[in-house]
């Protein structure tokens, strides 16, 4: 198998391009990288705000807005629909291009003169306090979501409903603090499950109903700590539970991960229906290599976060998109490269330009064709000129390059890069030529969390009125008056961090992108698996066995 081996210019560590890779670049047509794959990632994904939800005021009209985006920002804030509006234009900011100057340069001078949108996502109805949320309906305080309605302090969820603190879920309801679960309904303290029911504490089950405590179960109910009970005798079990209590809540969680450490059996990963594909949580993809979290894809290489794709290469956050290279959260697009937040084809280094065609370095456009540096020329002029920039990139070392960290959208420590990446250090950030945000809040007056009661039923509704006070951040949060109805509802204990942190902590489990070497649990072969080694997971399986004695 032919291979091309790399020194990555960021970690300096060698990384191969192998066969696949080399025939999908010169499909897509984009230049050989020159960071390796995790270095990749970690660019793409700082351009993607995680942030900190803020007040604002839009820069066009001074209306009030909510925006995870910086306080402190480089370019001008309006308002989603503002941006979208007839009442600017992007075209006004074009700039003529300098060819004594490097390209980068006069790209980000043009980023900071144009507006930015408060928020991303479309066909919304009271989503104010989200942000890259889609055809979604009252949700709040979340983030990275389509067709969710009801859903409170949530992350990357697809048609999840009247739910709180849930994290890559897809297609559930009346569910709580599940991660990776799908097609489920009351679903409590849960992951990597499916097709559950009125079931808390589960891990990697299937079809199971009225399930409490338990792990690797399929077709199962009335059951606790995998064992079965008679319906009366578990329903009479959870009545003796304090389930309403912060603290008995607690101690389950940390039981629960000592079952899950010593006695789950755990597959390589969590893929699904896939074919000739590898990674970890694909779901219906085709040829797809060195993927991870995406799904009803086919064709694609090292790409991450994404949907529908098809023939992308080293393109993450992407959906819907097709022959995009080297991108990062761009949906819609077809034969782009190099581009971020851009709906487009046939372009290269664009930001936030929306159903473009054959432009190059542009920022904000709407519509467009044949623009550079969000100048007007026609066909001819913007072909001779285009290569003229390509080929004094190419003398740079420009052309081939993502955007640099410089252009990012914000602070690196509040993008979603530093979800994938919290060891990341401030000096390296600044070194690479971005941004880092240190915030504190320790002097915001509020009740710490300590002083909460312990148990649901003796919380005041008056509660809603505290500003409670998170111990790890010091930043304050509240409890809405329909999440307090429905923890009551549910008998569940009030959350003492803030909604960021619970969501943070959730995702330590679902971030992970290297696979580490095990010997399966059964058949002692030699495998690789998800699971770093300091997560202590002492039954690992290859996949014919975890089939045999689990599915």
């Amino acid at each position: 198998m032919k291979t091309e081996a790399k020194i990555c210019v960021d970690c300096k560590k060698e990384f191969e391009i192998n066969s696949g890779d080399l025939n999908l670049y010169e499909k897509v047509d984009i230049e050989l990288p020159t960071l390796c794959f995790f270095c990749r990632i970690k660019l793409h994904l700082s351009f993607w705000m995680f942030g900190k939800f803020r007040k604002g005021k839009s820069d066009l009209s001074g209306k009030s807005l909510i925006t995870v985006l910086p306080e402190i920002n480089r370019y001008p804030i309006y308002t989603l629909h503002e941006w979208h509006s007839d009442k600017w234009d992007a075209m006004n900011f074009g700039i003529d291009y300098d060819s004594s100057r490097p390209f980068f340069e006069q790209l980000k001078e043009l980023q900071e003169k144009v507006p930015h949108p408060h928020q991303n996502g479309i066909k919304n109805t009271g989503c104010d306090w989200c942000d890259d949320v889609w055809n979604s309906k009252n949700c709040y305080l979340s983030r990275s979501m389509e067709e969710c309605e009801d859903l409170y302090y949530s992350y990357r969820n697809v048609k999840v409903k009247n739910s709180i603190d849930m994290t890559i879920c897809f297609n559930t309801e009346k569910s709580y603090d599940s991660g990776d679960c799908h097609n489920s309904f009351r679903l409590f303290y849960s992951k990597h499950s499916r097709d559950c029911i009125d079931s808390l504490f589960l891990y990697d089950c299937r079809n199971c109903q009225n399930c409490f405590m338990c792990w690797n179960l399929r077709n199962k109910s009335y059951y606790i700590e995998n064992i079965q009970y008679t319906k009366e005798a578990y329903e009479e079990k959870l009545k003796s539970f304090q389930l309403g209590s912060y603290k008995f809540i607690q101690s389950l969680k940390k039981n629960f991960e000592e079952i899950i450490k010593k006695e789950a059996i755990h597959r390589g990963n969590f893929n699904l229906r896939t074919y000739n594909s590898d990674g970890d949580y694909l779901l219906d993809v085709k040829n797809c290599h060195n993927c991870n979290t995406i799904s009803d894809s086919e064709d694609c290489c090292n790409c991450i976060r994404g949907l529908h794709q098809k023939s992308d290469i080293d393109s993450d956050g992407c959906w819907y998109s097709e022959m995009i290279g080297n991108c990062s959260c761009c949906i819609g697009g077809y034969a782009l490269k190099y581009s971020t937040w851009s709906s487009s084809r046939y372009s290269e280094y664009l930001d936030l330009c929306i159903e473009c065609e054959y432009c190059f370095g542009c920022i904000g456009l709407k519509k467009k064709k044949y623009c550079i540096l969000n100048k007007q020329y026609n066909k001819e002029e913007y072909e001779i000129l285009k290569n003229k920039i390509i080929s004094d990139m190419r003398k740079r070392g420009e052309y081939g390059q993502f955007l640099p960290y410089s252009m990012s959208a914000g602070p690196f420590n509040f993008s979603t890069s530093f979800l994938y990446f919290p060891e990341t250090k401030k000096e390296d950030i600044f070194k690479l030529g971005g941004y880092w945000e240190d915030i504190s809040e320790n002097q915001i007056e509020g009740m710490p969390t300590n002083e909460l009661p312990d148990d649901i039923k003796d919380v005041p509704d008056t509660i809603i009125k505290e500003a409670l006070i998170c111990p790890e951040t010091g930043w304050r949060f509240n409890i809405a008056q329909n999440e307090l109805s429905f923890y009551k509802e549910n008998n569940i204990p009030l959350p003492r961090y803030h909604f960021d942190v619970r969501t943070k902590n959730a995702l330590k489990y679902l971030t992970v992108l290297e696979s580490y070497p095990y010997k399966c649990f059964y058949c002692k072969k030699d495998i690789m698996a998800y699971y770093p080694p300091e997560w202590g997971y002492q039954k690992i399986a290859c996949e014919e066995c975890y089939k045999q004695n689990i599915a």
